[in-house]
Parts: C-alpha cells; sequence; structure tokens
C-alpha cells in the first residue's frame, strides 16, 4: 500500500473525495477542513494499492491538484485492516508489477542530474577502478562498479525515451557525457601524481593482468551482459526492489573501461585506449536499449490490462467491488 497525503483547494475537495472513494484499491480516505495554511487548503489522507496508485496520480493532476496543492507519497509497510486486504484484493493486478510513472520519473530526474556530488562519486569509482587495474584486483573493480553512479542517468535517459521527455533526456546525456569525459581527465591527472611517487608505474600497467583485462577486451559477451543488467536495473526501480542495483552495479564494466582508458592515455598505449572505449560504449549501450525495452513492455502491459476493461478498470462499480 501506499500512503497518500493531499493539500487541496477547498473547492475541489469534494471532486478529490469523489474521485479517491471511487477508485478502486483506494481506502482510508480522511479529511480535515482548513488545516493547510501554505498552500492553504484541505488536507486528504488516504490509501491505495501500489497497482492503483498511478492512474489516481494522473487524475488528481488532472484536477490541478499538484499545481494548486501538493501531493506526497509514501510507501506504508505495514496495514493492520481488512479495509486496507479488500482494497488490495480489488485492485487488478499486482503491486510488485505496477510501475509508478511519476515516481519512476521523479527519482530519476534527481538521479540524472550533473551535480557535484554525482562527479565526486563517479571520479572517486574511476579512481578506484585505475588503482584494481594497476593490482590486477578483482576485489577492487567490484568496489569501483558499487560506487559508480553512472545507472542514475542511464535510467533516466530510458525514462525521458519512454515518457517522450526532452529535458531529462538533455539532462541524462550530460550527466553522462559531461561526467565520464571529466572522471577520465581526473583520473589521468590521478595517476600521473602516483606515477611521479612511483606508486604507479608504466611496467605494472604493462604487465599481464588475468584478472581484468576483460576490461578492454570488448566481446559480443560484454553487450549481453550489459543488457540483461540494464532489464535487471529498470526492474528494480520500478518495483521498488533497490537492492538489486547493488547487482546490476557489478555486472557491467563502464567505471573500470573508463579508468583502464585513463591510464592507457597516461601511458600512450592507444591499443588499450581504443579497446576500453569501445567496451564503455558497448555497457552504455545495452543498458540504454534494454531499460528502454523494459519500460516499453511494461507501459504495453499495463495498457493491455486497461483495454481488458474499456469501461474503467480503476472505478468502482455499485458498493462493493471492481470488475474482475
Amino acid at each position: 500500500m501506499l500512503h497518500l497525503r493531499l493539500i487541496v483547494p477547498s473547492d475541489r475537495t469534494e471532486q478529490v473525495c469523489d474521485l479517491v472513494r471511487n477508485t478502486v484499491g483506494a481506502t482510508h480516505l480522511t479529511r480535515l477542513r482548513g488545516a493547510a495554511l501554505d498552500p492553504p487548503g484541505d488536507l486528504l489522507t488516504c490509501e491505495v494499492a501500489r497497482e492503483a496508485a498511478d492512474p489516481l496520480l494522473a487524475a488528481l493532476r488532472e484536477l490541478g491538484i499538484a499545481d494548486a496543492g501538493s501531493i506526497s507519497v509514501e510507501p506504508v509497510e505495514l496495514t493492520l485492516s481488512k479495509s486496507a486486504d479488500r482494497a488490495e484484493e480489488e485492485a487488478p493486478g499486482e503491486g510488485a508489477d505496477a510501475v509508478l510513472w511519476e515516481s519512476l520519473v521523479e527519482e530519476t530526474h534527481e538521479e540524472s542530474s550533473l551535480t557535484v556530488t554525482y562527479l565526486a562519486f563517479l571520479t572517486v569509482a574511476t579512481m578506484l577502478a585505475a588503482y584494481g587495474v594497476m593490482l590486477d584486483s578483482s576485489i577492487l573493480i567490484v568496489g569501483a562498479m558499487v560506487v559508480g553512479p553512472e545507472f542514475g542517468p542511464l535510467a533516466g535517459f530510458c525514462t525521458s525515451l519512454v515518457r517522450r521527455d526532452a529535458a531529462l533526456a538533455r539532462r541524462s546525456l550530460v550527466a553522462l557525457l559531461v561526467g565520464f569525459p571529466l572522471a577520465v581527465l581526473l583520473t589521468g591527472a590521478f595517476a600521473e601524481i602516483l606515477n611521479a611517487v612511483g606508486l604507479f608505474t608504466h611496467a605494472k600497467f604493462s604487465a599481464p593482468h588475468p584478472a581484468t583485462q576483460f576490461i578492454w577486451q570488448p566481446t559480443a559477451d560484454s553487450f549481453v551482459v550489459a543488457f540483461l543488467a540494464g532489464i535487471a536495473g529498470i526492474l528494480s526501480l520500478t518495483s521498488a526492489k533497490s537492492g538489486a542495483l547493488v547487482g546490476v552495479a557489478i555486472s557491467v564494466t563502464t567505471v573500470p573501461a573508463a579508468a583502464n582508458a585513463a591510464l592507457a592515455i597516461s601511458y600512450t598505449d592507444w591499443h588499450e585506449v581504443w579497446g576500453s572505449t569501445v567496451q564503455l560504449a558497448l555497457n552504455l549501450a545495452g543498458i540504454a536499449m534494454a531499460g528502454t525495452l523494459t519500460l516499453l513492455a511494461q507501459k504495453w502491459y499495463w495498457a493491455s490490462n486497461v483495454q481488458r476493461y474499456p469501461k474503467g478498470l480503476f472505478t468502482r462499480r455499485g458498493p462493493g467491488r471492481a470488475p474482475r
């Protein structure tokens, strides 16, 4: 279940109350007249099954509640209520399969912004991966993959294509196209400093690296793994199972490839520069393609469910239950 907290202009309160009462999967509607001071209005709360939330949020936007008032949504960890149980039973589909588009757009909007924090995480991750390459340490490579924040703008780009959001697409591309070159540049400078003090050497870089040589040797497997990781990453975002993102992070070699490119540029090994760049491009392309196709599949799945009930999938019929 999701908990909705609404600030509603007084002249639209009855409309919103009717909307919530007539929405399948919604329950526990409460109203406090005049409780909101900024913006002024009535305070309404309700709970709604996750699978019924997106149509309700879209209807609230159409009523202008987001413009004249506010809409806040938060997950409910535990609800002991027969009314809530009945609401979840009435709502068609399963909550784990539902996509909250409003939430996804908001989350990817924040994660895809080119911020100092984003650049710091990406740069530190790339530097860690550079150390992993030099020491041929798979543990450091995995650690760098986990630290890397690049899946945020990739998910934002996928969402922008499906939602046709040009602003989100620009923001995501800027984060990727500025973030990675800057991280490579700073990692190259980092490598030069460590080279000057003797911690990094050309001999270490050119020595055999059996544990990490896959980073700059792209194959068709690289694209397939990135494609599968893209599917898993988007599913973890849309189903609120963020823990799966850790597995996604350690499945693709975006950050390690950027790190190896930085080292290869420092030592003018253009063969490895090319291999690392291709590896990075394959991973980014695989994740972006898989993420977009996954979101399109989820959108089609829910659209097909709505078409099965052309008279209103999320509208109550009579005093009791929704059509099944």
